[in-house]
């Protein structure tokens, strides 16, 4: 059994210590294994802003193909960010703001 002058000492630390640590393991454990990331269907100011949140861009649909040619990153397939976004995507390829 730990001393009375430990507990008093460090227990306020340890409480949130463990807190923390339980937080984070609950956390961890309740999300299901496939989960998809969250897709805000946002209109976006301009092509650096949406680049933020979506690196490679927005697709459409998964069949589209980029026509500028060879990018760098994969374009995130939604239809509807697309959509409130289509003014971005200036080579009508079905993809705005490619990378």
């Amino acid at each position: 059994m730990p001393s009375r002058g430990l507990e008093i000492v460090f227990g306020d630390q340890m409480k949130k210590f463990f807190a923390i640590g339980f937080t984070t393991l609950v956390m961890f454990t309740t999300l299901p294994a496939n989960a998809a990331p969250v897709i805000a269907e946002k209109k976006f100011d301009n092509c650096t802003a949406l680049n933020k949140v979506y690196p490679g861009g927005v697709a459409k649909s998964k069949s589209v193909r980029n026509k500028g040619g060879v990018t760098k990153k994969t374009p995130t397939v939604s239809s509807k960010v697309y959509s409130e976004n289509r003014t971005k995507d200036r080579d009508g390829d079905g993809i705005a703001c490619e990378k």
